[in-house]
């Protein structure tokens, strides 16, 4: 589903360096020919920053329309819908080489943006919303596996025999069109999440027959009364703004709870790893014609750690796999400065440098990468979800933004001992979330709630009206409305 990430992992490692080359060459032959001069080297490497961080912008700009369009839309037409953008992005990218112009390659490069920081919001939105409790986590799980194989297909597809040649780089954006496709075809069978139809559409008989189909028995009315139960306690429906969000001291200490595991999961460090990745692979000694090939390890790593925290999410608990994968981060990091450090004096040194950042990347896949996603679907309800994931995707995007822009300056001043920047933002990471979060597994979305009561000193009262007085119903009307089929008529609400 994360058809996006085919983008963002095709410029990673080995590819990366040939597709940097192929793409400024594109530039340079593109300006000369219309200009009669090679472009000098301060503007090339600025249309190269710019396209490379622009798509962050882009991420950040779909992260914060995601609220209105999933409250008018529902969560799966608006994943359905957001493949425009990506087959945009996938026919102006890779038509560029042949229409002469790198401006539509930026142009594809920021709508794919808007469309990653929309499926990045609405995919777990989706699955937390149809997701049993004694499951939610697992197929939370989902979107980090997805663009993990995003990475690795991208990798693939970038091998020498496919596409990773100067004139076929544009059928490596091309690609994208296929995840969106199947996307199209296979979406429109598969129902709108049963929450958003009983508690925002209050149309229960729709709801229903979501619930009967996804979970494949006729009576769902225990499912019914648990999401019921919760809107009880909640007492409000209406769709929360971010301002109100941030203003409800009921929900404080979880918005601070996704700000900081949002930072943390672009601030510790991976991005750095890819960086020095093809280095370590060629001081190691191999063949710099193989190292495309070796490369592809780091993928199949990202992979296999990432489906292996989805089969244990459930057993070992939201909190074990993210502290202890930021932990054993801290430990890897620790050991490859080290082993960098020294790895001229000691021959076998770089082979323990590979190690480190394979250990690294399947660290971090197997808690802090996805897991995130999951929590913002978890430690909010109904009607704050949509802003808390708004929250949640601009801190990603700045973060991400913030990383390209900063860790040339990092790597620069610190050169190899830039990882233990990064061991500290995983130790403070793990620090907060030890001291902080309550375990999620096997919850509801109320109890969830509950857990946070104390820490955000609310009594049960107060976190049951979430501090909507204006706005509160008496659960006598508003029960009855989840009988009515028909829209309350208020679809698109005030976001900030």
């Amino acid at each position: 589903m994360e058809n996006k990430q085919q983008s963002n992992g095709m410029t990673k490692e080995n590819n990366a360096v040939k597709k940097k080359v192929y793409i400024k060459k594109f530039y340079n032959e593109t300006w000369e020919r219309r200009y009669g001069f090679s472009v000098d080297e301060g503007t090339l490497t600025l249309l190269w920053s710019i396209t490379v961080s622009i798509f962050a912008i882009g991420g950040l700009v779909g992260a914060i329309i995601v609220t209105p369009i999933v409250k008018f839309f529902g969560r799966k037409c608006t994943l359905v819908l957001n493949n425009v953008f990506a087959v945009a992005a996938a026919l102006l990218m890779s038509l560029s080489l042949l229409a002469g112009s790198f401006e539509m390659l930026i142009l594809g490069r920021i709508i794919m943006g808007v469309d990653a920081g929309i499926s990045l919001s609405a995919l777990p939105m989706y699955l937390s919303e149809i997701s049993p409790k004694e499951i939610r986590g697992s197929l939370g799980q989902v979107t980090a596996i997805f663009i993990c194989i995003g990475v690795f297909t991208g990798q693939v597809l970038g091998l020498p025999e496919i596409f990773g040649q100067e004139s076929r780089w544009p059928f490596l954006f091309g690609a994208i069109i296929v995840p969106s496709l199947i996307q199209v075809v296979i979406l429109p069978f598969l129902p709108e999440s049963p929450r958003y139809l009983l508690l925002e559409k209050h149309n229960r008989s729709k709801a229903e027959k979501a619930f009967q189909r996804f979970l494949g028995k006729d009576d769902v009315s225990q499912e019914i009364e648990e999401v019921l139960a919760e809107s009880r306690a909640q007492r409000n429906t209406k769709l929360v703004s971010v301002v109100q969000l941030l203003r409800t001291r009921a929900v404080r200490w979880q918005i601070l709870t996704v700000v900081i595991t949002m930072g943390c999961y672009q601030l510790c460090g991976l991005n750095a790893i890819w960086y020095y990745t093809n280095n370590i692979f060629s001081e190691s000694g191999i063949n710099r014609e193989t190292i495309p090939y070796v490369t592809l390890s780091t993928g199949g790593v990202e992979t296999l750690a990432a489906v292996f925290s989805g089969l244990v999410i459930e057993r070992l608990g939201r909190r074990p796999l993210l502290i202890g994968g930021f932990g054993l981060m801290i430990v890897f990091f620790a050991v490859l400065t080290v082993s960098l450090t020294l790895q001229n004096t000691v021959h076998w040194l770089p082979y323990l440098s590979i190690f480190c950042i394979l250990a690294i990347i399947a660290s971090f896949c197997i808690g802090p990468g996805g897991i995130p996603f999951v929590l913002t679907g978890e430690l909010f309800q109904q009607s704050q979800r949509p802003a808390a994931f708004m929250i949640a995707g601009t801190v990603n995007w700045l973060c991400n933004f913030a990383v390209g822009l900063l860790f040339p300056f990092i790597q620069a001043g610190l050169q190899t001992y830039c990882f233990l920047v990064f061991a500290g933002v995983c130790f403070a990471g793990a620090a907060y979330l030890f001291f902080v979060l309550p375990e999620t597994k096997n919850k509801t979305f109320h109890e969830i709630s509950q857990a946070f009561a104390k820490r955000n000193k609310v009594t049960l009262e107060m976190q049951e009206m979430n501090h909507y007085p204006g706005e509160r119903k008496p659960s006598e009307e508003q029960e009855s409305n989840f009988s009515s089929p028909v829209d309350n008529g208020e679809t698109l609400k005030r976001i900030v």
